[in-house]
C-alpha cells in the first residue's frame, strides 16, 4: 500500500519553509494534503499551487484552534508535525519568554496536535505519525538554548510512540534534518554545512517516509558527526562546536583573574 498516493496528509507547518516544501512534494505525489499554520495568506497561496491542497488556518499554540481544526479534518490518513519556531540564544544571553516560546511551539505545540490524532489512529490500527525532529536535538549544542531542548523532547516523543504502538498498524516516524536554507536559519552567524534548500529538504523526507525506517536523519556525512556522536565524550563532543571544554576554560581563567 502506498504511504502517500491516495491518502489525506495533515501537514502542521506548512506555510514556509520544509513544511511548505513537502506539502508540495507530498500534493505531487498523489497525495490529499491539509496544510495548516497561523498564516492564512501563506496557507492560500500555497493551495493556489496545486488543487490537492487544502488550506487550514490553526495556531498550535492555541488549544481551542487545534481542536476546531481537528474536529473538521476528522481521521487523516497521517499527520506530519512539522511547525517549528527557532531562535538563537546562548545561556549567557538568556532572555525572558524566548526558550518558552520556542518550546511551545516545537514540542508543546505537537502534544496537542497528536491528543487529537493519535487515539484515534490507534483504535482504528491505522495511520502515520511523523515528527520532524533535528540534528540539533541529538546532544546538547551551544547557543540552543529553548531550541535544542524542545527538539530533542519532540524526538523522545517518537520514541515513546513507537514504543507504545509498535505492532497497532500505526507507524511512527522521526526525520531529523540538518540546515535548512529559510528565514529562521538566516538568523545564524556562523558556517552552517551541507545546507540545503527546503525542496531538498522536501524530498528526503518525502523518501524517508516511504522508506518506513522510524528514524532518518540527513545530510551525510553532517548527520554522522551527530548520531555517532551520541556515543562521544561530552567535552570532546562539545569541542567540535566550540563551546563546552573550551569555553569553560575561558570561564575558568575569567574567575581566576577576578
Amino acid at each position: 500500500m502506498s504511504a502517500v498516493a491516495g491518502l489525506r496528509w495533515w501537514i502542521v507547518g506548512a506555510s514556509s519553509g520544509l513544511g511548505r516544501a513537502l506539502a508540495l512534494e507530498m500534493a505531487r505525489a498523489g497525495a490529499e494534503v491539509i496544510a495548516s499554520a497561523r498564516s492564512a495568506d501563506a496557507l492560500a497561496a500555497l493551495a493556489g499551487e496545486d488543487a490537492r491542497i487544502a488550506p487550514l488556518p490553526l495556531d498550535v499554540t492555541d488549544p481551542r484552534s487545534v481542536a476546531e481544526a481537528a474536529a473538521r479534518i476528522g481521521a487523516p490518513d497521517g499527520v506530519i508535525y512539522a511547525a517549528g519556531a527557532y531562535e538563537p540564544m546562548r545561556a549567557q544571553d538568556w532572555r525572558l519568554g524566548v526558550a518558552e516560546a520556542v518550546a511551545e511551539v516545537n514540542f508543546i505545540g505537537a502534544l496537542t496536535v497528536l491528543s487529537h490524532v493519535v487515539p484515534g489512529m490507534a483504535e482504528r490500527g491505522a495511520g502515520r505519525v511523523v515528527l520532524i525532529g533535528s540534528l540539533a536535538g541529538f546532544r546538547g549544542l551551544p547557543g540552543a538554548i529553548g531550541y535544542g531542548a524542545s527538539k530533542a523532547a519532540l524526538m523522545h516523543l517518537a520514541e515513546n510512540l513507537r514504543a507504545d504502538l509498535a505492532g497497532s498498524g500505526v507507524t511512527v516516524q522521526q526525520v531529523n534534518p540538518g540546515f535548512i536554507r529559510t528565514r529562521l536559519t538566516a538568523r545564524n552567524d556562523f558556517h552552517m554545512p551541507q545546507i540545503m534548500t527546503p525542496e531538498e529538504a522536501a524530498r528526503r523526507t518525502l523518501a524517508a517516509i516511504r522508506s518506513g525506517r522510524f528514524s532518518t536523519s540527513f545530510p551525510a556525512p553532517f548527520a554522522w558527526l551527530f548520531t555517532l556522536g551520541r556515543f562521544a565524550p561530552l567535552p570532546l563532543f562539545h569541542a567540535l562546536f566550540g563551546g563546552g571544554a573550551k569555553a569553560s576554560g575561558r570561564a575558568d581563567r575569567k574567575e581566576k583573574k577576578g
